[in-house]
């Protein structure tokens, strides 16, 4: 049940971190209220899940889907590049997160 917490409060940490981009300095009041919603709901399910898991995995799994999810959004909607070597990248973050999910 904590990789499931775990799974949701990364799924929550990309909603904030790409609704930062969508508060425009915290001066739209919509976007600020969900990105900030965002963050205090990940780290609440944070929290949870570190019941049952190591604080190492837990922390290096909840950043490592924030940073792919990130990643690939700002690619998607943001424009940003997708070049071979950034997906690489990405693929390698992807890596990590199986292995440390393999390794609790």
């Amino acid at each position: 049940m904590s990789w499931i917490f775990l799974f949701f409060a990364g799924l929550l940490e990309i909603g904030w971190a790409i609704g930062l981009k969508y508060t425009d300095g915290f001066t739209r009041p919509v976007p600020t209220v969900l990105t900030v919603f965002s963050m205090i709901a990940s780290m609440i399910l944070l929290g949870i899940a570190l019941k049952g898991l190591p604080v190492g995995t837990a922390y290096a799994v909840w950043t490592g889907i924030g940073t792919v999810g990130t990643a690939l959004l700002g690619i998607w909607l943001l424009g940003e590049p997708a070049s071979a070597v950034r997906l690489g990248c990405i693929a390698l973050i992807v890596c990590g997160i199986l292995g440390l999910k393999l390794a609790a």
